[in-house]
């Protein structure tokens, strides 16, 4: 079913996962388009950015937001553009940056809408590289990880949208960068087109081996967003002082229980304490303020705009693949920034 001018689709969360979601979790329903009065304007979406996080959304754990009700539409971040509008500063036609999740139109008051224009030149790269995953990576390595020339540096998920993005950054400043990625594919990407020294398939059944080789002069910075058996490789390597800016977790979200084998608690806090590790976490929007979003897009653009960062972008087509999209993304299947064009 593709998106009209008559109905609005909405992929809402009929039940809370265990584990991996599945065809049971998230259901597409329809309702009418809503209204957009005084002082409001109405948004039709264009993008819709997949993401990690939505599966803890999906959770009704304690964490940094507020669970998705059971029977609300998911939330996410789309790039959209309106429809009608009785606001100043939105005209009809422009594109903008909102948080109107997992549906086809949304009525926004124009509170946290970045308008994006009418005619910007890749209007899902707001949801990529200029948005909130460029912003991760930029603001968690340069202001937790500060990385030092000719130190190395270490990023999980490197073919990812966060993870290459840390990586070129990395490379800008004068590092040595090791990639973890999950395939031959995806390692050659982040070595021939990326530019990173090395990177790792953490598939191989000798990866802890393959990254101390990679590594001939311990660790400085491991930008964590992955966690399992790529944490476990990286610890033995940490150099003193080592800094560890932490934004995911991705290959534990679907865990139903404690991992399976041994306790990993006292090698990882053991490490931390005997290397003088700075482990951060952070929620980019939480942590960091408009100055330092400022310095990003502006420093962004440049590296963009000169060729030093390179983006890859996977378009699904249609809202109602996303949710199996979204599983590609968790289980590594992605390559690239995934949106969904819908």
């Amino acid at each position: 079913m593709t998106q009209s001018d008559k109905t609005n689709r909405q992929i809402v969360l009929a039940e809370r996962p265990v584990g991996l979601p599945d065809e049971n979790t998230l259901r597409l329903e329809q309702t009418d388009i809503p209204t957009a009065g005084k002082g409001e304007m109405l948004l039709r979406t264009v993008y819709l950015s997949l993401d990690p996080y939505m599966r803890g959304r999906m959770s009704d754990a304690k964490s940094y937001a507020e669970p998705v009700k059971i029977g609300e539409h998911m939330t996410g971040q789309v790039v959209a553009q309106v429809v009608t509008s009785d606001l100043e500063g939105f005209a009809v036609g422009d594109y903008v940056l909102a948080g109107n999740g997992w549906q086809d139109y949304a009525v926004s008051d124009g509170a946290q809408v970045l308008n994006l224009g009418a005619n910007p030149e890749n209007p899902s790269w707001a949801l990529g590289i200029m948005g909130m995953p460029g912003y991760t990576a930029y603001a968690g390595l340069l202001k937790i990880g500060e990385p030092k020339p000719g130190e190395t540096v270490v990023v999980a998920a490197a073919s990812g949208p966060v993870g290459a993005t840390v990586g070129q950054i990395a490379k800008i400043k004068g590092c040595r960068v090791v990639g973890i990625a999950g395939g031959a594919d995806k390692c050659a990407h982040v070595v021939n087109n990326l530019g990173f020294d090395a990177c790792i398939d953490h598939k191989a059944e000798d990866f802890a081996e393959q990254l101390k080789d990679a590594c001939p002069d311990g660790i400085d910075v491991y930008f964590e967003n992955v966690g399992g058996k790529v944490l476990y490789g990286v610890l033995p390597l940490l150099n003193p002082f080592a800094r560890m800016p932490v934004c995911g977790m991705v290959a534990w979200y679907n865990m139903t229980g404690l991992p399976e084998g041994p306790d990993m608690g006292p090698a990882i806090l053991g490490t931390i304490l005997r290397m003088k590790v700075k482990v951060e976490g952070f929620i980019i929007f939480d942590s960091f303020g408009p100055d330092t979003y400022k310095e990003f897009a502006s420093e962004m653009t440049g590296w963009l705009a000169e060729g030093k960062i390179k983006y890859k972008e996977q378009v699904v087509d249609g809202l109602e693949n996303a949710p199996a999209a979204l599983n590609d993304l968790l289980l590594g299947k992605s390559f690239g920034k995934m949106v969904v064009k819908v």
